[in-house]
Parts: structure tokens; C-alpha cells; sequence
């Protein structure tokens, strides 16, 4: 009798198992938080090659070209290796690699870095940019920068930019997979290819900021008011986290290999990071 009630509950546990699996259903587990203060906080990228994590500082307001700005460089662990690795920049935001150079959104240009050096070689000034805010480059090079308050995506090629799409509303995370653009337009995710859009999922409770592929065809989405989802590969989305009112959830980088999130928590002045389970 115990063995056919032990053969049952384990039964049970496998179906259960499999039906949250089935469904998608992922977890959040914080790991550390960076212990020392980082002047607010944007957007973190994660660089495998060089296992550490990029932190771009806006330290004031998120529109001001007050000169304050800058990227700082944590170890994987959350400490501080570098808080001062590039100075100079006005509110600098989202962040894109490509080879050796660091492409970083900054109010109305996209500021390009060299990362062997840390010195700024280009700044390039996009007209009539109001706020750029997330960047991301495809395998050729282009560059591809949101522009959230006009709505808009440019693209750089050969460091010459020019409109790629408008009508984009409040659009923010930009990733390129597989050769399509995808990108958060307010409560909504797009797939985009040759200037057409595909929604692929919709009904976040704010406006979407981060976005990283999972590495499965689903995705995380931070929202800068402290609410991270997973967006399944069928659209599903899915509440992980809701912080509302204690920290803000801005732009994440993530490792796919180990499934660790990095969360800037921007006016709380920190990194955060956490164990994703599927």
C-alpha cells in the first residue's frame, strides 16, 4: 500500500512538473546586489568575453547633458571594478557590443566606445533625437537606437544614421535575433522585418524597457516601474517580479549560459542579480 501511494505521489509530482514546465512557468531568485553605491543606474551588459558587467551611470537627471554620466564595470560577483572606467558622457542609457566597440545611447547620439582603451572615438549626433534610449547591432554592424519620446528607430551604418521606422510608440528594448529587430513598443512586443511589425505579445502592465532573448524563443522585459516578465516563444507573458513602489526594474543584461539576470535598479543605485528557472 505505501509503495502504490509512493508510486502516486511521484506520479503526481512528474505531471505537475511537467505542466509548469509545459506552461512556462519561470522563477526569479536574487543572488547579490552590488554593495556599492553606483549613481544611477540604466542599463547593464553582460560581456562573456571579458566576464564582467558594463553599468552605464546616468548620476541625474535622465535628459540633462550635464556631463556627469559615465559607465562604470562591475566583476561578476557584484563588486565594483572600475566605477570611473569612461567619464564625460550626459545620461548615457542603453548599450550595444559589436567587436571591440561599445555603442551607448545618450540623449541625441550614440556615443562609441573603444573597450581596450575605455576612450570615447566617435559621438554621433542623431537630428531631431529627443531621448535615445536602448541600442542593439546586427551581424553586419548596423546599429539600430530607440528613441522612446518621439517614437522612433534609426539606424547607423558606417556611423551615418538615418530613420529606419517611426510610429513606434514608446519604444524602448531593442534586440536583433536572427536577422529581425525586435522591440518593446509600450505594452507590446514586435518582431520586425523590412520595416514591417509582427506583435508577438501584448498586455504588459507598463511600458516594456529591457529586453533579452532567453536563448528557447521566449524573452525576459524589465519595466522601469519594477515589473519583470517572461514573454514565452508563443507570446505568453508571464509575471516574474513586481517591486513596484520599493525599486525600479531599468534596462537588464543577461547570461544565457549560467540563466542570471542583472537588474539596474536606478534610483536605488544598485545592480541586482538574479537565478532564472524554467
Amino acid at each position: 500500500m505505501r509503495s502504490l501511494f509512493l508510486s502516486a505521489a511521484l506520479l503526481c509530482s512528474s505531471l505537475l512538473g511537467s505542466f509548469m514546465l509545459s506552461h512556462g512557468q519561470a522563477k526569479l531568485a536574487p543572488l547579490w546586489e552590488s554593495k556599492e553605491q553606483l549613481p544611477v543606474p540604466e542599463s547593464v551588459l553582460y560581456v562573456p568575453e571579458r566576464n564582467e558587467l558594463f553599468v552605464s551611470l546616468i548620476d541625474g537627471d535622465g535628459s540633462a547633458a550635464d556631463g556627469k554620466g559615465g559607465i562604470a564595470i562591475l566583476n561578476m560577483d557584484g563588486s565594483l571594478k572600475n566605477a570611473t572606467w569612461v567619464e564625460g558622457l550626459n545620461a548615457p542609457k542603453g548599450m550595444a557590443l559589436y567587436k571591440d566597440q561599445l555603442y551607448v545611447a545618450d540623449i541625441n547620439e550614440v556615443v562609441v566606445i573603444d573597450i581596450i582603451t575605455g576612450n570615447v572615438i566617435n559621438q554621433i549626433k542623431i537630428d531631431r533625437a529627443v531621448f535615445l534610449n536602448d541600442v542593439t547591432v546586427d551581424a553586419t554592424g548596423k546599429v539600430f537606437v530607440s528613441d522612446t519620446r518621439e517614437g522612433k528607430i534609426y539606424m547607423l551604418h558606417n556611423n551615418r544614421p538615418r530613420l529606419y521606422m517611426s510610429d513606434v510608440p514608446s519604444v524602448n528594448g531593442l534586440k536583433v535575433i536572427n536577422g529581425s529587430l525586435y522591440a518593446m513598443a509600450g505594452p507590446e512586443l514586435w518582431k520586425i522585418d523590412n520595416k514591417k511589425k509582427t506583435v508577438i505579445a501584448k498586455g504588459l502592465k507598463l511600458g516594456g524597457d529591457g529586453l533579452e532573448p532567453v536563448g528557447d524563443g521566449s524573452f525576459l522585459v524589465t519595466c522601469w516601474g519594477g515589473l519583470i516578465y517572461h514573454i514565452s516563444a508563443n507570446g505568453e507573458v508571464r509575471e516574474l517580479l513586481d517591486v513596484q513602489g520599493k525599486m525600479n526594474t531599468a534596462d537588464l543584461g543577461y547570461n544565457a549560459k549560467d540563466k542570471i539576470l542583472y537588474v539596474p535598479t536606478f534610483l536605488n543605485n544598485s545592480v541586482i542579480a538574479y537565478q532564472l528557472s524554467l
